[in-house]
């Protein structure tokens, strides 16, 4: 009887139990940091996009054929006007040909976003002398986020005397003379069809209907 006891005895479990709010306390930790973390990349992926679409809308502009991911000199030094990266002191036009023939490869004509980024550092060092080279790139990048190209000039028609005879209807003649006022204003039906004159008098009278008042005039 003695050994059945000692068998049954179970061993005691001296670890304290969980508490029942462990799990899901945990689980908020690690959501509260995935978020966070969430967070700052999106804010991350929001300036890297503003700084993309700028480097997309110079490379299209003047080409319907271009598709944005590689930008070719001419519009590399448009944006760099427009987007005032030179200011004709420390950045020159010359230094931003120079900087491009440097990033661009030896049988390339474009540049791609990852070599416009790098050409953007080069020459974040000679725009702000006075900042440190992290600060530097971070102004030069404010300067094109968010831009467009500038359109410059608005296209004016062209008088011409081809153009002025053409559209000038007090010098019409003929049945397209007819076909207007002396305002220049169209008549509309009435100039452009044959209406029956049952006045009585021959078509084109410059004195029709003051037969009346001459009669009773002389009276």
């Amino acid at each position: 009887m003695a050994d059945n006891k000692v068998k049954s005895t179970k061993p005691v479990n001296k670890t304290p139990p969980k508490s029942p709010s462990d799990p899901s306390k945990d689980r908020a930790a690690k959501r509260l940091s995935y978020d966070s973390n969430s967070s700052h990349e999106g804010a991350m992926a929001g300036e890297v996009s503003a700084l993309e679409e700028a480097f997309r809308k110079f490379a299209i502009h003047g080409d319907t054929r271009a598709t944005g991911k590689e930008m070719h000199g001419k519009n590399w030094s448009k944006l760099c006007k427009d987007c005032h990266v030179i200011d004709g002191k420390n950045v020159t036009v010359t230094d931003v040909d120079i900087v491009f023939s440097k990033i661009k490869g030896k049988s390339s004509r474009t540049i791609t976003f990852e070599q416009f980024k790098e050409a953007l550092q080069e020459l974040s060092k000679k725009r702000f002398k006075d900042k440190s080279d992290e600060e530097a790139v971070q102004e030069i990048y404010k300067l094109v986020e968010g831009k467009a190209p500038i359109i410059s000039g608005v296209t004016k028609a062209i008088s011409s005397p081809t153009v002025s005879r053409l559209t000038d209807t007090s010098k019409f003649t003929g049945s397209h003379k007819e076909r207007f006022d002396p305002s220049g204003k169209g008549k509309g039906k009435a100039g452009r069809e044959d209406l029956v004159d049952a006045s009585g008098y021959v078509s084109g009278y410059k004195h029709a209907g003051t037969y009346d008042h001459k009669v009773q005039g002389s009276k």
